[in-house]
């Protein structure tokens, strides 16, 4: 019997390449053949009401080899089994599952730290399941990770002219994630919600502004692209002759465009941070907020990205 990992995916873009990353690491650690749950993670009616949460690994150059009906949870009566085998899994000497914990750290829950797998301690049939928000889950695999997560020719607009200005400027790609905690649609009533979602964005502009006055002051001639969820009073915080607002595309080419990018300020969404970890350009500099992270991971930015 061949031995085989099962990765759960969910979410939006970004973490879905967080969880498929890390379970491709594991599958070629372990030897073992990797197949994806594209339902599961999306069956719940919560995990629906965010427009942009959507399997969409399929735009990209992975193998999509795709776990069999019985081998998913992604109705009532297969959830119910699941929690069933989890509390087994409790006692069994070969785990079954492998899923990444919260743990409480200074009063919130964070993700646990980088674990190694024991590949003597797993069944021959695992199924793993969580973010897994930390290069070092999969950072030994980059080069196979820069192919993977090409998106595929056909999905791409190769005359979009936004292509020709970032290689041919000394571009820098931001992008401006908005309504952070207030997305659903039953939080654009929640007063808390909503203003927690508008100090985000105002941090996230202070820092940057900073990471553009050090881009100024570091390189010569930047030229700033931004990208965002919502572009609403933006040009009021950014000087136009400077900058360029990179509207109108869908995800797959705006993840393209940030391959294209020389310099990254990176802050706000897992989106983002897939785009300056991958992008290949020789003299990049990635800058990354020391005091917001999108993520539960306090591991979550590379360790050679600047703090600013």
């Amino acid at each position: 019997m061949t031995k085989k990992i099962i990765v759960e995916i969910a979410e939006g873009l970004g973490n879905q390449l967080f969880m498929y990353a890390n379970a491709y690491s594991l599958s070629r650690k372990l030897n073992y053949d990797l197949m994806i749950d594209n339902t599961s993670g999306f069956s719940k009616k919560k995990n629906q009401l965010r427009k942009h949460q959507r399997y969409m690994l399929d735009l990209f150059c992975i193998d999509q080899k795709l776990a069999p009906n019985n081998l998913r949870y992604d109705d009532l009566n297969k959830r119910v089994k699941k929690k069933i085998e989890l509390f087994i899994d409790k006692f069994r000497i070969k785990k079954k599952f492998i899923i990444e914990k919260n743990i409480k750290i200074e009063g919130k829950k964070k993700a646990e730290d980088y674990k190694v797998i024991d590949k003597f301690k797993l069944s021959d049939l695992v199924y793993v399941q969580g973010n897994y928000e930390n290069h070092k889950y999969f950072g030994s695999f980059k080069n196979d990770l820069v192919r993977l997560f090409k998106p595929k020719k056909k999905f791409i607009n190769y005359q979009n002219p936004i292509i020709s200005e970032l290689q041919e400027t000394n571009s820098v790609s931001i992008h401006i994630r908005r309504h952070k905690y207030s997305e659903q649609p039953h939080e654009i009533n929640d007063d808390k919600k909503m203003q927690k979602s508008s100090d985000f964005t105002k941090n996230l502009i202070v820092y940057i502004k900073k990471s553009i006055s050090f881009f100024e002051d570091k390189i010569d001639k930047p030229f700033f692209f931004i990208w965002s969820n919502d572009f609403v009073g933006l040009e009021n915080e950014f000087d136009t002759r400077n900058f360029k607002f990179v509207k109108n595309n869908d995800v797959i080419n705006d993840f393209y465009l940030f391959s294209l990018a020389k310099h990254f300020i990176v802050g706000g969404s897992s989106y983002h941070w897939w785009g300056a970890w991958l992008n290949e350009s020789p003299n990049k500099i990635c800058i990354r907020p020391s005091k917001l992270n999108p993520s539960n991971n306090v591991k979550f930015y590379p360790e050679n990205w600047i703090k600013i």
